[in-house]
């Protein structure tokens, strides 16, 4: 036998195999939650005395069939994206930023007080940086309490950053009817950032150049946190505080530019959303996508890529839902409700996938 023979002979990678199985566990424990609260969300609509097919047919045709809806999906698309890469950075480094909400509204607060002020004397592209930059200082400082709160004296990051969430939106609610609000209208806004000084628009379309953002960061983020040393030793730092004490790290100081980076990026979420859609702030809104988002970076098992494909799902679920609660006859909230059943079957998944890794290593 020749030496060509034997080498093709050989058997392949030996760890193809295993690859695929691998692969394709992943894409199973990330369908199966979604199928199964589908099923049950339909089961729920039948008590209702609603069809389940025509609500689906109508969240899909709104939110992803029609030139329409698929523009307002792209278009929401761009502060979950921002959100679900902040929220990305703090739970692979073992942090539970929960005071996405908080954060946010701030920024946006910020954001929508400083842009009116800064066009009339700065050309419209440093006015739109300025905003940004100044959303993601304020979001980032915002956060410093948790995070010294839990580098120096352990203090739990969920009851810190829930408080501040909700002192921020309190406060951002504050800032929009005392010292921003539009002396021009008696409606508690802050002054408006006219359409033509926003972001552009995409090929004359309604989405706004903050998709385009909000890809970018989260590309940015997913490669920073995979491929890069800075991203290595904030794993390790959320893996096992201990051993990264060991190897030398300084774990309060990445604890805090953690949190910085987590809120900075939610931040510059909220002043997209001011600049690129709405152009100033009224009193009392607050879209709350902070915890919404959190299922959609779990079930993209905290990766980038991944998670662009469930927030363009969640957008359109969110965009169809509207229209399709208002047709079929259900509370728009409905939508809610969905997301809460992916997230308990997520859970339930997650357990069952514990245990059979557990069997198997046993």
């Amino acid at each position: 036998m020749s030496i060509e023979t034997k080498v093709d002979s050989l058997p392949g990678d030996p760890f193809r195999g295993e690859r695929a199985r691998e692969i394709q566990a992943a894409i199973l424990r990330v369908l199966i939650p979604i199928l199964a609260a589908l099923v049950i969300g339909g089961l729920i609509l039948l008590i209702l005395g609603k069809n389940p097919l025509e609500y689906y047919g109508y969240v899909l045709r709104r939110g992803l069939l029609t030139w329409g809806g698929l523009q307002e999906t792209f278009t929401r698309m761009a502060p979950l994206l921002l959100i679900s890469a902040g929220l990305i950075v703090a739970f692979r480094a073992g942090i539970w930023n929960l005071g996405c909400d908080g954060q946010f509204l701030l920024a946006a607060v910020i954001s929508a007080a400083v842009g009116p002020a800064l066009i009339d004397v700065l050309p419209r592209g440093i006015t739109l940086v300025a905003c940004m930059v100044v959303s993601v200082l304020v979001a980032a400082l915002w956060s410093l309490i948790p995070a010294i709160l839990k580098s120096r004296y352990g203090i739990n990051e969920i009851i810190t950053s829930l408080m501040m969430s909700f002192l921020g939106i309190s406060f951002a609610n504050v800032l929009v009817k005392l010292f921003f609000a539009d002396p021009g209208t008696t409606v508690p806004q802050t002054r408006d950032l006219a359409v033509v000084d926003r972001l552009p628009r995409l090929f004359d379309t309604t989405i706004h150049a903050g998709l385009l953002i909000a890809l970018a960061v989260v590309i940015l983020v997913h490669l920073m946190m995979t491929r890069t040393a800075f991203g290595l030793k904030l794993q390790v730092v959320g893996a096992n505080p201990a051993a990264a004490i060991h190897a030398g790290l300084n774990v309060g100081w990445l604890t805090i530019l953690t949190f910085a980076i987590s809120a900075g990026l939610i931040g510059l979420g909220g002043s997209i959303e001011i600049l690129g859609v709405w152009g100033n702030v009224r009193a009392d809104w607050n879209p709350a996508f902070g915890l919404l988002v959190v299922p959609l970076v779990f079930l993209a098992r905290f990766n980038g890529y991944a998670v662009i494909g469930f927030t363009l799902f969640f957008s359109a679920l969110m965009i169809g839902g509207d229209s399709a609660a208002r047709r079929v006859g259900v509370p728009s909230d409905f939508v809610l409700v969905l997301v809460a059943l992916v997230l308990i079957f997520l859970a339930v998944v997650e357990y069952l996938d514990h245990l059979r890794r557990k069997r198997t290593t046993a």
